[in-house]
């Protein structure tokens, strides 16, 4: 878009008001003045998501400043690493928040119409990649967040090829039901939708059901999408599956105007496809990785292959090592924060996986995962807990068995009030669907869903396997060795 009609379309509803681009662009024009002025080198924004954020962001790409998002549910000790091993020496918050930081000089500015604490913290430079703009941080399989540092570039070429990819189902309303500060929403829900010309709907999360990382409410979520009217979302994989249940139950419909519901973060399975699919939800299943700047693959309308990932999207490329690993390339980041190991121009992803004749992409599992039963037997996990979380009384599943004579599995519903022989039959459908070497023989209620905030799971819903298994581990009669290996 261009000219006088581009700055006066809609950029960002946020639920009260609409915001045009051009009010976005000189919004942030201002608070990037701010910035450069004060010196800034390193800004983490630690709020909800806001047209403050979005301007936020914007600020920091014109006063060239590295962005840190901070998602809210990081813990206290996250946060504190990821601001230390930055060097962030200004965080934009709320004033309630600003009070973590007692000893740091703040002041109350407005962004967005929103009234937030600056704060200015004493802060060495680091060393990071050239071109670094920004470190997104995530939680992986340990507690210590892990900085990916990515270029403007990377991102850019992630979000112009999802324009190209998506033109033909013309995307004018973007509801964004993740945090901004997750990698996925930010580039592909935000960027991308910018960049075309649509409308990005910016609402409170707590509005859209969502709490924390893992607390969702999906009838408050169906109410909100269905007021809102988007063509298109991103959901985790475990936010479908309890929309799809509350429509079951309810006998609701999503609004007409979705064209694409995308799905990523984790396995989807292709039951769960279908039931959506068959409620009204256009789902689709994609893949990607914060190394390469989010997403790489994507099913959608007119290419599409349920069970796959999708195709490589237009700025992506990807093959298969003689090992089975996915490499991509395309959209890479610089490097790792505090690690000065280069980047080659193929990422190893850490999946397992293949590619059809066709370029579907197929991802098996994580390499790492990979169990080796006492019969000697290699088994991705993940292949097998999808297979489990698509009964529809499962909400979550972590598969266990490494040098065991049998799988076991860790199992929490999706609604509280399913009994153990309800959970048994969906195993034992699983189970009919799978080869006698991966099928689950003894399980385990979880004692808890498995949520950020309990350490039992990371910020895009992945399980912490090894939390997991330790938690659990007696109940399922493994050894303590199994416990010490995981």
């Amino acid at each position: 878009m261009s000219g006088a009609m581009a700055l006066n379309a809609i950029a960002l509803h946020d639920g009260q008001r609409d915001w045009s681009f051009g009010e976005l662009q000189s919004s942030s024009a201002a608070l990037a003045e701010r910035l450069r002025e004060q010196g800034t080198r390193v800004l983490a924004t630690l709020m909800d998501n806001s047209p403050a954020w979005v301007i936020a962001d914007a600020a920091a790409v014109q006063a060239k400043v590295v962005h840190v998002p901070l998602p809210a549910f990081f813990t206290p000790g996250q946060i504190g690493h990821a601001i230390a091993s930055a060097g962030v020496d200004t965080v934009l918050t709320l004033p309630t928040v600003a009070a973590r930081w007692p000893q740091a000089p703040a002041r109350v500015c407005e962004v967005g119409g929103e009234a937030l604490a600056m704060l200015r913290l004493p802060a060495r430079p680091v060393d990071m990649p050239a071109g670094t703009a920004k470190i997104t941080f995530t939680s992986g399989t340990t507690g210590a967040p892990k900085g990916v540092c990515l270029s403007d570039d990377a991102m850019a070429r992630v979000a112009d090829g999802l324009v190209q990819a998506m033109a033909p189902l013309d995307i004018r309303r973007h509801l964004c039901a993740l945090p901004f500060a997750v990698l996925l929403e930010n580039v592909a829900g935000l960027m991308a939708p910018l960049r075309r010309g649509a409308t990005c709907i910016s609402l409170p999360l707590q509005s859209l059901g969502l709490t924390g990382s893992s607390s969702f409410d999906a009838a408050r979520f169906h109410d909100a999408v269905t007021q809102q009217q988007p063509h298109s979302l991103i959901l985790l994989p475990q936010m479908l599956r309890a929309w799809v249940g509350h429509l079951a139950q309810s006998g609701g419909r999503p609004p007409a105007s979705l064209a694409l519901v995308a799905v990523g973060g984790a396995a989807v399975g292709v039951r769960l496809l279908q039931m959506a699919r068959a409620l009204g939800i256009p789902a689709y299943e994609g893949y990607g990785l914060s190394e390469g700047a989010s997403v790489q693959a994507l099913n959608l309308p007119g290419a599409d292959r349920p069970g796959s990932a999708g195709r490589a999207l237009p700025h992506a490329e990807l093959r298969i090592a003689a090992d089975g690993e996915i490499e991509v390339r395309g959209s890479l980041f610089s490097g790792y924060l505090g690690n000065g190991a280069p980047v080659g121009a193929w990422w190893p992803t850490g999946d397992l996986g293949r590619i059809d004749a066709e370029g579907f992409v197929h991802v098996d599992g994580r390499k790492k995962h990979v169990l080796i039963t006492s019969f000697g037997r290699n088994v991705s996990p993940e292949w097998v807990e999808t297979a489990l979380r698509s009964e529809n009384a499962i909400g979550q599943a972590v598969v266990l068995g490494d040098a065991q004579p049998a799988l076991s599995a860790v199992l929490w519903p999706l609604r509280p009030e399913t009994t153990d022989a309800q959970l048994q039959a969906a195993i034992d459908a699983a189970n009919a669907t799978l080869p006698d070497y991966a099928q689950v023989r003894r399980w385990t209620r979880a004692h808890a869903p498995f949520t950020v905030d309990g350490g039992m799971a990371t910020a895009n819903g992945r399980p912490q396997r090894g939390a997991v298994l330790e938690r659990h581990a007696q109940a399922l009669g493994l050894p303590s060795s199994a416990v010490q290996a995981a």
